[in-house]
Order: C-alpha cells, then sequence, then structure tokens
C-alpha cells in the first residue's frame, strides 16, 4: 500500500527495513523497529531524523533517534483526543513522539496551544499547516481520470457517490459491523439515488468482515485499496464522504467535500469547528440518519461543503525546510 504512494511522487526508498509480518502485534512490531532504525542510525549517522504522523513506526523511530542522540522533527505534531483508546494506539505514539522531539511542527494553531500546555517550550514549536495539503494539491494540479477501460467507469455515472473508507483498529468488531449495517441499508434505501464506493483495507480485520457483510449488496460496490491518484479522483467525483480515515479529514475540505467522521474522538477539531466535518460515531441509526440528511437538506450540504479548510496552504514542507535551515544557522 506504501509502494503506489511512493510511485506517485516519483520517490524510490534507499532503505527497506521489510519490517511488516501477517499477524503481527504492536509490541513485535515496535521491537523490530526500534532494532532496525538502531543499526540504520549507526550506519548513516544522521543529523536529523524527521518523522511524520503518529503510527507505531514513528514513534519507535523517534525512540531510537533519541537513545542515540539524533535531533527529531516530529512532522504533524500535536494532534490530540486526549483519549488513548480513541485513536489506539496513535494517541500514544504521537505524545510520545511529541516529548522526544527537538522541533514540533504544528500543522494547526491549535495543535501548537495543546503542545505548550504539555509544557513544550515555544521556540521548538513552528505552526506549518500540513503537509497532506501540500501532496493532495500537487496531485490535484497534475490531474487524473480513468482511462477507458477502467473498472471506475462500471460505476454509475447517474447517482451520488458516497466515498467510504473505514479501517482504524479502534473500529474493530461491533464498530466496524455497525458501520456496514448502516452501509447496507443506505444503498438498499437509496440506491437509485446514491452509490457507495468503499476501498477496503487489506488487514483481515476489515477486509473479511466488510467483504462478508457488503459484497454483492445493491447500490455498493466495494474495491482494493486503491492508488492516491485513484483516491483523490473518488474524492473529487463523490458527493459526500464516511471515513475514520484522519488524512481524508484533512483532504476533503480543500475538494469542498462534506465528512462524516466515524469515530467517538478525532485529533482534527479545527475541521468540525470549521464546519467542514461532523463526529458522529459508529451508531448505525446515526450514521443513517446523518447521511439522509446531507442528501436531502441542500443548505446544509452546502454550508459543509463551504466550510474552510484549517490545515494548510500547500506550502508546509518549504515552511519545515526553512524551519530546519533556520535551526542550524543559529547553532
Amino acid at each position: 500500500m506504501l509502494d503506489q504512494v511512493l510511485q506517485v511522487f516519483q520517490i524510490t526508498p534507499d532503505i527497506d527495513l521489510h519490517l511488516m509480518q501477517p499477524g503481527q502485534s504492536l509490541s513485535g512490531l515496535g521491537a523490530r523497529v526500534l532494532a532496525a532504525m538502531d543499526e540504520v542510525l549507526v550506519a548513516e549517522r544522521p543529523d536529523w531524523v524527521l518523522v511524520q504522523g503518529d503510527t507505531t513506526t514513528v514513534m519507535m523511530t523517534a525512540l531510537a533517534a533519541q537513545h542515540r542522540k539524533v535531533r527529531v522533527g516530529h512532522v504533524e505534531a500535536g494532534l490530540r483526543t486526549y483519549d488513548r483508546a480513541n485513536p489506539f494506539p496513535e494517541e500514544m505514539n504521537r505524545i510520545v513522539a511529541d516529548h522526544v522531539s527537538d522541533l514540533l511542527f504544528a500543522p494547526t494553531e491549535i495543535a501548537r496551544r495543546q503542545l505548550l500546555r504539555e509544557g513544550i517550550d515555544a521556540h521548538r514549536i513552528v505552526v506549518t499547516g500540513n503537509t497532506v495539503i501540500d501532496a493532495l494539491l500537487t496531485v490535484v494540479k497534475e490531474g487524473w481520470t480513468p482511462p477507458p477501460d477502467h473498472a471506475l467507469n462500471k460505476l454509475p455515472a447517474d447517482r451520488q457517490w458516497i466515498l467510504v473508507t473505514a479501517h482504524r483498529r479502534e473500529n474493530f468488531g461491533q464498530p466496524l459491523d455497525d458501520i456496514c449495517q448502516a452501509l447496507t441499508r443506505i444503498g438498499r434505501e437509496r440506491q437509485h439515488q446514491v452509490h457507495i464506493v468503499y476501498p477496503v483495507h487489506r488487514n483481515p480485520n476489515v477486509w473479511e468482515p466488510v467483504h462478508h457483510a457488503l459484497a454483492g449488496q445493491p447500490g455498493i460496490t466495494l474495491l482494493p485499496p486503491v492508488d492516491y491518484r485513484i483516491l483523490i479522483y473518488l474524492m473529487q467525483r463523490c458527493h459526500l464522504i464516511l471515513t475514520d480515515s484522519g488524512g481524508l479529514q484533512e483532504e476533503a475540505p480543500s475538494l469542498d467535500k462534506p465528512v462524516l467522521v466515524l469515530r467517538l474522538a478525532t485529533e482534527r477539531p479545527e475541521a468540525v469547528d470549521a464546519g467542514a466535518t461532523r463526529l458522529i460515531g459508529t451508531d448505525p441509526h446515526r450514521i443513517v440518519s446523518e447521511t439522509y440528511h446531507l442528501l436531502d437538506d441542500r443548505v446544509e450540504y452546502t454550508r459543509m461543503a463551504d466550510a474552510r479548510n484549517p490545515y494548510g496552504d500547500g506550502r508546509a514542507a518549504r515552511r519545515i525546510g526553512n524551519a530546519l535551515i533556520a535551526f542550524a544557522e543559529h547553532r
């Protein structure tokens, strides 16, 4: 799933640690990351390590760098729900990464204030916007449409598409079953108005229950994971988005698409405050009612679609680079 993103941006890694294993535990992955990254740091002897996001890989890489006294810059610092179970394990991962970092690149002013409340020095925090908007705008500018023989051309063009992604660990089990129950009802009751498009994550905790519940249901198309260009095309083409993804909460407002967030908590309150996203959880009745509300109430739909994107202007990477140069010049 990572390889296709690297191909879009023509990035060829110099090092591949080959860490992922089927059915891996978080502790097992964490231990492998820590040991493998220590070997890389010894061999490469970098001045800085940049980590982005809140994965277990990010947390353990930041720790490995701190153990070797290598400076750490955390891109996307300061995101918080203040609930370690939502999202799990990302909330813990990002807190640890933030507190061992030397420079913290906060995407928004809210993220900056959260870091300050935790006692992090103001001079170590730089508000940059989020690099995901840089990536999004780059691909949008290039443009992409499916070729004539592409599977997306088989989707009904006369319906309003609803893009769905749901894959987070805290939604495994009953929450995901509830999401599927809601999608089944929407697909069945509104199949002449809408069509649900759901690229399904390969994790067996997602792939298997989703296909068991939704394969063959009316008004629903399940896709394998799609590459970044196709995902952006689906976001541009769809009418609204239902997701538990963090990235889509940030990207969709730039494309004027309302987002219903299938989570109990979000570390991205800026989009909720701006009116671009709405946190609705995973109760099937609420998912259905909130979806129908946006389908039927044009005024409310337009209000959400027209909301400002608070996550940046596409120049986050430039600001991060400038901050690293400024740090070096003042040492």
